[in-house]
């Protein structure tokens, strides 16, 4: 049975909007801009001397559907252009930890490749299945390309459906595609390998947990009891090769329940791994793949507390650095942070969500602004790097309530961050309680729930204030750094400088490249530009043409 894997991220990320009318988004099409051709050379043409070299500080993300260390962390003996610096996402890691565990063989294609028109395609075919993640997916029209996608070029196989999305919208997915001939819902581990036996077999499928599928005869949606697999028990992935950065599950589900988040509908029972586990797993990624960093993509990676009090000693003595999400209420006290970083913690990703308590209590959040604010002061005097993240515009919230937001950000903010627009993509949120109370209303004709009204505000104010408070952010606030861009290059911008210069540099490129969507005048737009280039020639970065191209210095000041 030839089987062919499709994941990876999906078309974009939530915040890739808000590149509109930058010379960033420029960059990467200046075809479709000829009149700016000026301001993306400064920009594109922006070096520094790094050992002994000129660096482009933009560079495009050589693995780009790989993970990768927080950029403060510098992975020692790791080969320039060494394509396993960085393993695959969680969920590739593991499908295929599951498939290599089982003894099938089977191909892998970035889903990437669908969404960028990658001029190669699988070629191992034909396959009898396709197994496509649905897990970077988060609308109709996302999915429906990525079905077409397969079903042109493989319209024998049996595609198999798993991931966030499509555990939750398969009857959605059922109804609209016909293609689509199971879809795995939960845990993947009970259920693929027997799937697939008995596909191969030619056998009923009805006896395997964990799946949907529409019977031929009928036409009905049927589906299996749900179960669940043991964490503790079952082994973790295991990678073939050898990874400087691993990707880390410790549990599934989540033991909250935000109002905003769907998550806990796809996988109700929480479960976790023990502290020994986890210390256990990381030094075996160390010993056996050469891993120097971990990245625990859990919902929440430091509960319960009774687990991460007996973690942290344990991964002291594993000298592995690793990262991952808390709450803003795990942490405390300084004696919290500081143990946090004698076990090799090196970044944390926490979501504020809101600074207003009100907000908060609308979220089902449980967490208060005091508690926020003091996660942010124990960071910020921490050598741990921080990601947090916020958001606009969740159903009562009105204008009045965001500007507690917006006031922190702009004034008192440090570090990196996002901020969000409330997004009602899910039937299964349970914000869905509350519609009456907020007069809550969705007016899509897709479905996908981009445009809403409530009590509060409706999806273009909150959009409006997102643009209006990212702007003042990035001009007012010299110490906040808003994620968007970075993505697609590689960071640290520049590997050999400290992470305060490197952040300061950063944030000078920001500004740059979103100068022309922040000042629509062009005149003012080009002085901006021109004045930070001036303030980034102090730290030896200059706008320099190509080399035999005839480029000469663009330095202003």
């Amino acid at each position: 049975m030839n089987v062919l894997l499709i994941s990876g991220l999906g078309p974009e990320y939530p915040n890739h909007s808000l590149l509109a009318g930058s010379t960033f988004e420029a960059l990467t099409d200046p075809g479709r801009f000829p009149g700016r051709a000026g301001e993306i050379s400064d920009l594109a043409a922006l070096h520094a001397e790094v050992n002994g070299g000129r660096l482009p500080l933009l560079r495009p993300r050589k693995a780009a559907s790989g993970i990768r260390a927080v950029s403060s962390v510098r992975l020692q003996h790791v080969e320039k252009d060494d394509e396993t610096a960085a393993a695959p996402h969680l969920t590739t890691f593991t499908v295929r930890a599951i498939l290599e565990a089982a003894g099938i063989d089977h191909d892998h294609f970035p889903s990437e490749g669908i969404w960028n028109g990658s001029p190669t395609d699988p070629s191992s075919g034909p396959y009898d299945v396709v197994l496509l993640s649905t897990t970077f997916i988060w609308d109709r029209a996302t999915m429906a390309k990525a079905i077409a996608w397969v079903e042109e070029r493989f319209p024998t196989a049996t595609l198999v459906l798993g991931g966030q999305y499509s555990n939750l919208k398969f009857q959605q997915i059922l109804d609209a595609h016909p293609f689509v001939r199971y879809v795995v819902r939960g845990d993947a581990e009970p259920a693929l390998q027997p799937l697939l036996d008995a596909l191969r077999r030619r056998e009923s499928v009805a006896g395997i947990p964990n799946l949907v599928w529409r019977d031929q005869d009928t036409g009905r949606i049927r589906l299996t009891g749900i179960h669940y697999a043991d964490l503790e028990a079952l082994p973790s992935p295991a990678p073939s090769g050898r990874f400087p950065v691993i990707p880390y599950e410790s549990m599934r589900g989540c033991p909250f329940t935000c109002k905003y988040c769907s998550f806990p509908a796809a996988s109700p029972q929480w479960r976790y791994k023990s502290a020994e586990k986890i210390a256990g797993d990381f030094a075996r990624y160390r010993d056996e793949h050469g891993a120097q960093y971990i990245k625990a993509l859990d919902s929440t990676f430091t509960v319960p507390p009774t687990r991460l009090r007996a973690l942290l000693p344990l991964l002291r003595n594993t000298g592995v650095a690793w990262e991952a999400y808390t709450r803003a209420n795990s942490l405390r006290d300084r004696a919290v942070v500081d143990a946090l970083g004698e076990a090799h913690c090196r970044a944390l990703a926490i979501g504020f969500e809101s600074m207003n308590d009100t907000t908060l209590t609308y979220m089902n959040k449980k967490v208060k602004a005091h508690a926020n604010r003091t996660a942010f002061e124990l960071l910020s005097g921490s050598p741990i790097h921080y990601f947090v993240s916020f958001i606009v515009g969740y159903p009562g919230e009105s204008p009045e309530l965001f500007e507690d937001t917006k006031s922190f950000l702009v004034n008192e903010y440090e570090g990196t961050f996002a901020l969000y627009v409330f997004m009602l993509n899910d039937e299964t949120m349970p914000v869905w309680q509350d519609a009456e109370r907020f007069d809550l209303k969705v007016h899509d004709a897709d479905g996908d729930a981009e445009h809403w009204t409530h009590t509060g505000m409706d999806s273009a104010t909150a959009r409006r204030l997102q643009l209006q408070t990212l702007r003042e952010v990035r001009w007012k606030n010299d110490r906040a750094i808003q994620r968007t861009w970075q993505r697609d290059y590689e960071l640290p911008l520049l590997p050999d400088r400290s992470a305060a210069e490197n952040s300061v540099i950063e944030k000078l490129v920001d500004r740059l490249g979103m100068a022309s969507a922040d000042f629509p005048n062009p005149t003012t737009a080009a002085a901006r530009r021109a004045d930070l280039l001036g303030q980034l020639a102090p730290h030896g970065v200059t706008s320099v043409g190509a080399p035999g191209e005839g480029g000469v210095r663009a330095q202003a000041g």
